[in-house]
This record gives structure tokens, sequence and C-alpha cells, in this order.
């Protein structure tokens, strides 16, 4: 078999100290690692991104937003409980993918082995207990276990009058990795500053060292700007365990590529722009609209899962964050620039003290680096 294939040819040695903790201020100031092509590299600052980008470049971006999908409650018995919401589910399978607005959700949930089906979670915010008991409080009720991501199915009850998603927002907090131990960031922090589809429980990391100035400084040197939806999820952030990594089996999250932004790919194509994709996210919406040979219009699910091998049809280049050993998003930047390389400039970007993961430095690399076969 291929080292390609093997779990273990993903891993890599990170020292404690570079896990970032807490996100670098201003955003655009994070150091960035320029990968030029196959043999060259540089270091930089986000700050200069238009000045590695040629006009007529499309940069593609996510702006899905990460919901306070971390709640606290406890079951009727007293023992505390702690939920992480993934997706909401629909009632009836027929009804085909949800999203917006369900009582009924997939979670992952602490400790899972006393929770079984049938067993209730109470949540109360911080409120008085007589504003509590006006606002009456949200309970949920466990009705099967997925086998899939170990996860429970909770049907929430909701209070009169009141909606599920109220009481997120009132008693949910923002949740952050848990490698991240001892940040003082605040929930704003951990979103882009272009984020406005609530649905994420986890935020696409490169799309967090933009600015606002940053953006319109990429417009005025004429590198154009669109967006897609995929709301982070397990498929993302769940390790792979399989020794052979063909086994690995993603986990779909909800995607949308609208088509706006499928007319601008098209148009940027035609005219010898390139497209890149700020965040691996966007890698899989754009590739996952593409299946059929070319880019569509695209909204629904996907598990595409990338590695070595993978015959790109739509990304040209990448912005993206340094990821976790062994992850799926490693094997996917892998694809586009070769995993040794990539396993060697790790290397590098440790020598030199990057910041690792969510709140850390990031990679540029551009389409003369890119080794992944295209069709």
């Amino acid at each position: 078999m291929s080292s390609d294939r093997l779990l273990t040819a993903y891993d890599y040695t990170l020292p404690e100290g570079l896990i970032a903790q807490t996100p670098c201020i201003p955003r655009d100031q994070s150091r960035l690692l320029v990968v030029q092509d196959t043999v060259q590299h540089c270091h930089t600052i986000v700050q200069t991104l238009p000045d590695w980008l040629r006009s007529g470049d499309l940069l593609v971006l996510n702006n899905t937003r990460v919901i306070p999908a971390r709640l606290h409650g406890h079951k009727t018995s007293g023992m505390p409980v702690e939920v992480l919401l993934l997706e909401p589910q629909a009632v009836d399978p027929s009804e085909g993918t949800v999203h917006g607005t369900s009582d009924r959700w997939l979670a992952l949930v602490k400790p899972g082995r006393r929770l079984k089906p049938g067993a209730t979670i109470v949540f109360r915010g911080q409120e008085p207990a007589d504003q509590q008991q006006e606002a009456g409080s949200l309970s949920a009720t466990v009705l099967s276990i997925d086998a899939a991501t170990g996860g429970r199915l909770l049907q929430f009850n909701v209070p009169p009058e009141t909606t599920l998603d109220e009481w997120i927002e009132r008693l949910g907090q923002v949740p952050l990795p848990p490698y991240i131990t001892e940040s003082e960031a605040q929930p704003e922090q951990y979103q882009t500053v272009y984020a406005d589809r609530p649905g994420a429980i986890a935020a696409p990391t490169a799309g967090l060292h933009f600015t606002p100035a940053l953006l319109e400084r990429l417009q005025a040197h004429g590198i154009k700007q669109a967006f897609v939806t995929l709301h982070v999820g397990v498929g993302t952030f769940r390790p792979v365990e399989a020794a052979a990594i063909t086994d690995h089996t993603m986990h779909a999250e909800w995607v949308d590529v609208p088509p706006e932004t499928v007319a601008k790919i098209q148009e940027t194509k035609a005219s010898g722009g390139r497209i890149i994709a700020v965040g691996t996210t966007v890698v899989r919406s754009l590739e996952a609209a593409a299946q059929s040979g070319t880019i569509q219009t695209f909204c629904g699910k996907t598990n595409l899962f990338i590695y070595p091998g993978y015959k790109w049809r739509v990304v040209d280049g990448l912005m993206t964050n340094f990821h976790l050993p062994k992850s799926s998003l490693l094997m996917l930047v892998s694809a586009l620039i070769g995993r040794q390389r990539l396993l060697d400039l790790y290397q590098v970007a440790i020598a030199e003290q990057y910041r690792f993961y969510s709140f850390g430095d990031a990679m540029l690399i551009l389409p003369e680096a890119g080794v992944g076969s295209r069709e």
C-alpha cells in the first residue's frame, strides 16, 4: 500500500507551546507561510495577501457563522450534562435535509454512557429563580443513539411562545476546540468578519485572518470575492482513525454553493483567473459542487473526502491554517501539494515558531505549487 494511504504517514510532533490559545490582534498581522511553487517558500504576514494574488483572481470564502452550540444542563437526578449540538434533524426522514429552525437535533453528550434513550435533560440559564419560573425551562428527551457519531438524537421541549433558537442564544456558549484551554478570546473573535449564516459548530479558521480593510484592499487590487456556505460540523474535526485512510468515511456536512458564486467561478476561469479557496471547507464545498465534472449550483450535504490522488476540478490555490496530525484536513492539503512536501513545510513552520491550529497562523499555497492532478 502506498504511504499516502496510511494514517501513520500523516503524523508529526508539535510542541505544545505552539498551539495558539488566543487570536492575533489585528487579525491580518498573523504570519503567512507562502508556498510559491514546487520548491520555494517564504515568510510574510497575512496583510500582504493582495501582493501574492493577481487581478482577475477569485477569492472564495465560507460565510457560515458559529452558533452557541455548547449547552450545560442536568438530568432529573441532578447529574450535570454537557451537550454539543451538531445539526438539526428532520422529524420525518422524507422531509430531507433540514437547515434552520428545528426542535430535533443530533448532539454529542457527556457523559454519554449515562444518557440512554428516554433520559431527560433540563437546561436553565443564569436568570434569578423568579425569572426562570416566568420563562419556564428548556428540556430535551433522548430519542436514540446515533451509531455514526456516538451522539444522541435529542427532541427539545420548548416552552410556549418561545423558540429553540432563542433558548440556544440565551443559554449556549460558542464552543472552542478542546486544545484551546487557556484562551481569553471573546466569542466574536471566533467568527469571521463576514459570517452571516448561522449553523456551524466550529469556525472556518482560515477566514479568521481577514479584516474589513484587507477585504477592501483585495477588491482594490482587482481580486474578486464570492461566498459559499459549509456549516462546519463533526465531519471536519473528527479525527481519522482507520489505518488505511481509504476506509475512512466523512460525516456529511451541509453545503450551499449559490448560483452567483458558480457564475463568478465560470467567468473567472473563462478570463484566465485563478480560484483561490480560503480554507478547506471552501475546497470541499466547491469540489463537491463539481463532482459531475463542471461546477454547478449545489445545496445539500456532502461527505467528500479529499486525499492524495484526488483529481481537482475547481480549486487552483488555497489559504489554510496549520492542521492537526492525522486529520482529514492534513490529507486534503496533501492532495494539493504532496504529503511529504507538506510535512516538510510543517517542520519549517515549527522551526520558525509559527502558531498552529484554529487561532494560529496561515499558509498560502499558490497555484504554481500544486502537484495534484486535474480533470
